[in-house]
């Protein structure tokens, strides 16, 4: 009976929880995975999604050669060509662009389809290729943009308190965030402080998976998040039970933000978020009364358009009450900003030969319709899918059908994007290559050790780079460091918190904690703003045009009386049990699990348009439409219709949400408003 070797690695997946994981190989071929057991927050436990890894890595649709462009673009019909004939045609077209219209006609475009700093986070693949040829900075704005620029307001990071310590906290407030479905390790934690008396509550307008295991749930209209903050503060300041000595040590403009605070009554606060006064009260009055509280708020809360505005507030609660400074106490939106990597050594913008424009990835539709001088005539898709993934999905297909642009998609599946694409490269998928992960949902790093040969021709995305940096003639030294290199680099950051973590160590352990300080309290005594404290009144945000005392701005179009008319309905897209943003969209099995695109109203509005469950609805505005099942239930409050993200458009019917959804940016941060659209549902 041959060995098994078990291999450690990471999952490259957009979720806070970035498990270790453990893969069983058997005669070279990956025959098992699993959590691993060892690790402190994976707990030997995967998702659904990703317990489905390995089928996924030998299904028969996945792309394991080159290919070129037979039919029109979105036809998705293409020949096998060799990885010489690929390279040759890219760098004789990129060649051509840069010569006729400058570098900056080239966007590199890197989604979340992996998070490792070695093969995707931010475009380490490839970034140093794309510096050296002056291309078009890329802007990954689709994910967290919004609260993190929010926090920053208020307390200078969008880094807040370890997820762990979830456990110490007496009230729990999971505010917009569904862990049972998206980053599940979480809930561990959540459980300890359970068995421990705390007190959870759930705040999201849909009954979620999370909020029927809550011990209440709060169902605010989407976006009206910053007005219930205050209308709880507003309880808590009327009871005197603001920390006055917190505040005042560790605290800048109480006073401007007092007055906010009395702006918002609870039953100001009611009409706003349809939220009952009494339930506002009641909480307000828990809040007042247990220490520690914390919060854990995550990306959907920020999709709309006062997201930062809603983050900033939410982080002022804590500073209220003076949970910052308690073990338990505080707000987790991301831990990512504790990781201090040496990015500028990795992503080396030093090779730009000069000043280079930035182009938004949530905004692909218009970068490539109406971005001039000079246009977008090449465009590399690394990691993403964004027709199924970017808002106005029509826009972005009429960009991506444009003959005169050439288009490079490395992919592992045949998806939306890669049937618009003039050449696909087959990528790795992540037990086939190495990788340095952190997680922004705990303080570890995570190192990924190649377990088995990719099959066919595919390539890791680092060293699809290096061969066409060697085709182009490209002498920078640094366009061939090995991936090994690469995290080195990484590591080499003189930060306190990273002594001690070498690669070596990485290899051998798998995975190792941040040294940062136990227990953790990282603003207990100070905050990383320009004064040193919680800042209620905020220059960093006046000087971004925001009012400079943190509050409520309404989200746009989700309160805009004549869309409210039209479209009487505000769309939530959140994430799917099943997928992982469109990650997973093509297995069989999880779109049969799944039911396929559904939408839900409560009773009330599905009475009111005489529609029934089963039925077959047409979910629009005047961007587009998609299709969809209708579910009648009271998990989905009046004025809401839900659905889920990740359903590839060409297995739905042709669309799916984001058809729906506006180019808009959020208050500050340049953030995606996904959850910040109106709708109406009729009868197909």
């Amino acid at each position: 009976m041959a060995a098994e070797l078990k291999v450690l690695g990471a999952c490259p997946l957009d979720c806070p929880d970035d498990c270790s994981w453990v893969v069983t190989v058997r005669d070279g071929e990956a025959v098992g995975l699993r959590g691993n057991p060892d690790h402190p927050y994976t707990r030997g436990a995967l998702c659904t999604k990703v317990n489905r890894w390995l089928e996924r890595a030998g299904d028969a649709d996945r792309i394991r050669y080159p290919l070129r462009r037979t039919g029109r673009k979105g036809e998705g019909r293409f020949e096998r060509i060799s990885w010489d004939e690929a390279l040759d045609e890219i760098a004789t077209r990129l060649d051509h662009v840069v010569r006729g219209h400058g570098g900056e006609a080239i966007w590199p475009y890197w989604g979340t389809g992996t998070l490792g700093y070695v093969q995707g986070l931010e475009g380490t693949a490839g970034r140093r290729f794309f510096n050296v040829l002056g291309a078009s900075a890329h802007d990954a704005n689709i994910c967290s943009s919004a609260g993190s620029s929010g926090l920053k307001c208020t307390i200078g990071s969008s880094a807040g308190m370890d997820p762990e310590d979830l456990a110490h906290a007496r009230l729990v407030l999971l505010w917009g965030t569904n862990p049972l479905t998206s980053g599940h390790h979480v809930w561990k934690f959540v459980q300890a402080a359970r068995r421990e008396g705390a007190y959870v509550v759930a705040i999201d307008p849909v009954a979620t998976r999370t909020a029927r295991q809550a011990d209440e749930h709060l169902a605010p209209l989407p976006g009206t998040d910053a007005a219930l903050a205050l209308g709880l503060l507003n309880v808590v300041v009327g009871l005197g039970a603001q920390d006055e000595d917190y505040i005042e040590r560790h605290t800048l403009g109480w006073a401007e933000f007092r007055e906010r605070i009395q702006e918002f009554p609870p039953e100001r606060a009611a009409r706003i978020t349809g939220v009952p006064e009494d339930a506002i009260v009641a909480l307000g009055e828990r809040i007042a009364r247990t220490r520690p509280t914390a919060i854990r708020a995550t990306q959907g809360l920020q999709r709309h358009g006062g997201g930062a505005e809603t983050l900033r507030t939410l982080a002022c609660i804590p500073g209220v009450t003076g949970d910052w400074a308690r073990l338990g106490g505080g707000l987790t939106f991301s831990t990512s900003g504790h990781v201090k990597l040496n990015r500028a050594a990795l992503f080396r913008d030093d090779l730009r030969p000069g000043p280079v424009r930035t182009l938004s990835m949530s905004r692909l539709g218009e970068g490539l319709l109406e971005v001039d001088d000079p246009p977008v005539m090449a465009l590399f898709v690394i990691a993403a899918n964004p027709v199924g993934s970017t808002p106005h999905q029509n826009k972005v297909r009429r960009g991506l059908a444009r003959e005169d642009l050439f288009t490079v998609v490395l992919e592992q599946f045949p998806t939306d994007t890669t049937d618009y694409a003039d050449i696909v490269l087959p990528a790795t998928m992540q037990h086939e290559h190495a990788d340095l992960h952190d997680g922004y949902g705990h303080l570890y790093l995570t190192w990924n050790e190649p377990a088995v040969a990719p099959p066919g021709e595919c390539l890791p995305t680092t060293e699809t780079f290096r061969r066409l940096a060697r085709r182009m003639g490209l002498t920078e030294p640094s366009l061939y460091d090995s991936d090994e290199r690469l995290a080195e680099q990484a590591l080499s950051s003189e930060h306190p918190w990273l002594t001690g973590i070498t690669l070596d160590r990485l290899r051998k352990e798998g995975f190792v904690r941040l040294a940062a300080p136990k227990p953790f309290l990282p603003y207990a005594e100070r905050f990383p703003t320009p004064s040193g404290r919680l800042e209620f009144r905020s220059q960093r945000a006046e000087a971004f045009g925001l009012d400079p005392v943190a509050g409520y701005t309404p989200p746009g179009e989700v309160t805009d009386a004549e869309r409210a008319r039209r479209f009487p309905l505000a769309l939530v897209s959140a994430a799917s049990h099943h997928f992982l943003n469109t990650v997973f969209g093509e297995n069989a099995e999880l779109r049969r699990r799944s039911g396929g695109p559904t939408v839900r109203l409560h009773p009330d509005d599905a009475a009111a348009r005489g529609l029934a469950s089963g039925q077959r609805v047409r979910v629009a505005n005047e961007r587009g439409a998609f299709e969809a099942v209708l579910q009648v239930t009271d998990e989905v409050r009046p004025g809401v219709a839900a659905t889920s993200k990740g359903h590839w458009p060409k297995l739905s019917g042709g669309a799916n949400a984001n058809a729906v959804v506006d180019e808009r940016d959020t208050d500050l941060g340049g953030g995606p408003v996904f959850h910040d659209t109106r709708v109406e549902v009729s009868a197909v």
